[in-house]
């Protein structure tokens, strides 16, 4: 145990701000400092330290405590230990009583795991720098010529090597008398199932010990020294209840100071990288060691700074597979930028052979945002095709939707627009469309809103909706209430031509809607069918009621019309019309029916959902105002007792089905 006198010592000479500060970027914000929260994901500082009370506080998630229960909560480690761990920062000596056997027993995995890790490293780190036979001829030999490391550099890194003997490491560690279930859990012991036989993972390589954002050892990542293409070149350790590689960026704990003191970190992809990096004097340097690049990883960073730059070597294939980790980037609201290094060079050769100044001013000189990046590289195998230009813009589309500052992805827009000689409205469109869909953004859905509306008053102002084949249309009521631009007065032609519009663009397609509370999925083509059946409805124009025939044909035998039979139809009018209706719009779904205040996406799904009901009523609803009128002119001529009934009787119906189709439009019948 600890005695309390020292635990006061240590909790007087802990400085919070330093203490914080080697975890998260601390900014200053009056007589106190602010930071996102590294407790809980947050884009808005509201992590604050108090260096006059010594405490942190955070208002978004609540966490709260002194520099020592900082530790313990971030580490994931007992009170005891983050004591230990302040106290070695400040140089405090540290003298506990011996630990019971029940001290022992309480002694949980990971600090096990930990301290396993700890002995392996100093064990392998003793192997490179002693051994005679192996460790120094090999091992050493490998680092100081191969890779130009010097000895300052080795030590300050904690490079070794494992022994080549299948199981020296194992059996050195047992008898140290570090258990066999603690080396088997670190992925260090390799337990055969066959015999139960312990072989080390390691042997005959050099290892680079993986330090997580405190200093501790978690893990192991290891080069072969065999010249057997069969052996993998470099293996690390598996994951385990202290090592999740997801979670960790080699080097972040010798380079955090730097990255605060640059504002920017230099991602590059191995251990080498990083190690030739810090040698050459720029310290600011990580790796995400051969794996993608993750969320966690990126949130690492971004506890020191917003602003990362990526370094490729010239490989182009390479840099395409790591192109996803960008986006991820973007979409955590930091600034990136990518260099790319002369050909043959990878981060490791061209630190070894440029000072630092001179590999800063590359940096400098050389680093390009994104999509200027991106642009060059994608482009690159293009030419003058069209449509490989095309995929390309969809591609930048994608990163620059995943930017959440409005406008920084504004910025970019604009150029992108530049750089592909496209239509800066289009991209923005498309760009608001990605952020809807993917990333569930509602101002870039009220964005779609506004702007599909814009697109029907155009579309129905330049005259779409008005057939051809009509003798006259009737003049659009401006007093009316509308749905969409059709005003509820439309002519029947114009409703009719939206039907058939629907049957061939969308006939085949589904949509889900909401019956009894309970969500049933209809068929377009069945729905308009059906429904136009219940009053036996034939279409006024011949031309629309052929090809409402032909579907009505095809769905009686449980088939849909194919566009080819349509368009092939020996009556040529049937033909003008469906190729009419087929090309018009193509890149604009949306039917001038759907209303501007109920539609909620731009899915196809809720497009039909939302369109073809009303179109069918408002349809009804002008057909039964057409046979009311006929029915007034009958009731005003001479019709004998039983036509007059019969008359009175239809008429009757037809004011009910008046009412109940205004009542669903929210008309007032008058």
């Amino acid at each position: 145990m600890i005695e309390r006198d020292v635990i006061d010592r240590i909790l007087a000479a802990a400085n919070i701000v330093d203490v914080v500060g080697d975890y998260v970027t601390l900014k200053r914000n009056g007589a106190n400092y602010k930071a996102c929260c590294p407790f809980h994901d947050e884009k808005t500082p509201s992590f604050v330290v108090s260096p006059a009370k010594g405490l942190f506080k955070c208002f978004g998630c609540g966490k709260a405590g002194n520099a020592v229960t900082f530790v313990m909560e971030h580490e994931g480690i007992s009170y005891p230990e983050a004591l230990k761990s302040v106290a070695k920062r400040y140089g405090i000596e540290i003298k506990e009583r011996e630990m019971t056997p029940e001290d022992v027993a309480r002694n949980d995995n990971r600090e096990s795991m930990f301290a396993l890790n700890s002995f392996i490293a100093s064990y392998f780190a003793d192997y490179l720098n002693r051994d005679s036979s192996e460790g120094i001829p090999v091992g050493m030999s490998y680092f100081t010529s191969a890779r130009g490391f010097s000895q300052k550099t080795i030590t300050k890194f904690g490079l070794g090597m494992c022994p080549s003997g299948g199981d020296r490491m194992t059996v050195d560690a047992l008898r140290a008398g570090y258990k066999e279930e603690f080396l088997v859990a670190t992925g260090l012991t390799i337990k055969r199932e066959s015999d139960g036989r312990l072989y080390d993972r390691f042997r005959e390589r050099v290892m680079f010990p993986i330090h997580n954002i405190s200093g501790r050892i978690v893990g192991f990542g290891g080069r072969t020294m065999r010249t057997d293409k069969s052996v993998a070149k470099y293996q690390n350790s598996p994951e385990s209840e202290i090592y999740n590689k997801s979670r960790e960026l080699y080097g972040l704990f010798f380079a955090k100071k730097a990255i605060q003191s640059a504002d920017y970190a230099i991602m590059v992809e191995g251990y080498t990288d990083v190690i030739s990096m810090h040698q050459a004097g720029v310290e600011n340097v990580v790796a995400s060691s051969g794996t993608s690049l993750t969320v966690d990883q990126i949130r690492l960073i971004r506890r020191f700074t917003n602003n990362l730059t990526i370094i490729y070597d010239s490989d182009a294939a390479g840099i395409k597979a790591s192109l996803r980790g960008i986006d991820l980037v973007l979409h955590e609201g930091m600034n990136v930028r990518v260099v790319l290094l002369p050909d043959g060079d990878d981060p490791d050769s061209f630190a070894r052979s440029h000072s630092a100044v001179e590999v800063q001013e590359y940096i400098a000189l050389r680093a390009e945002n994104f999509i200027t990046f991106k642009a060059k590289l994608l482009l690159a195998e293009c030419g003058d095709d069209p449509i490989k230009r095309s995929e390309v813009t969809r591609n930048m589309v994608v990163s620059i939707a995943q930017i959440p500052d409005t406008i920084t992805r504004s910025m970019f827009i604009q150029q992108c627009a530049q750089i592909m000689g496209a239509d800066e409205n289009m991209l923005i469109s498309e760009v608001a469309l990605n952020r809807m869909h993917n990333l569930g953004d509602t101002e870039a859905e009220e964005f779609i809103r506004r702007q599909a509306r814009a697109q029907q008053a155009e579309r129905y102002a330049s005259g779409y909706g008005k057939s051809r084949y009509a003798e006259s249309a009737t003049a659009p009521d401006e007093q009316s209430q509308r749905f969409g631009q059709i005003p509820l007065s439309a002519s029947v032609d114009t409703l009719e031509r939206e039907i058939v519009y629907y049957l061939l663009k969308f006939g085949q397609s589904n949509f889900e809607t909401l019956e009894g509370g309970v969500v049933v999925e209809m068929n377009t083509a069945q729905v308009i069918v059906e429904e136009l059946d219940k009053m036996d409805i034939v279409l006024t124009n011949p031309v629309y009621n052929t090809i409402l025939s032909l579907y009505r044909t095809a769905l009686a035998q449980s088939r849909y019309p194919s566009q080819a039979e349509i368009v092939n139809h020996p009556d040529a009018e049937v033909c003008t019309v469906a190729v009419d209706l087929l090309t018009i719009d193509d890149n604009y779904t949306e039917s001038a029916i759907w209303s501007q205040k109920d539609m909620r996406t731009l899915s196809q799904s809720n497009m039909l959902a939302e369109g073809i009901p009303k179109l069918i009523w408002l349809y009804k609803s002008r057909i039964i105002m057409g046979r009311i009128a006929e029915l007034n002119a009958m009731l005003a001529s001479d019709l004998d007792e039983e036509q007059m009934y019969e008359c009175l009787k239809e008429y009757n119906r037809m004011n009910q089905l008046k009412v109940q189709i205004a009542n669903h439009l929210g008309r007032t019948i008058i």
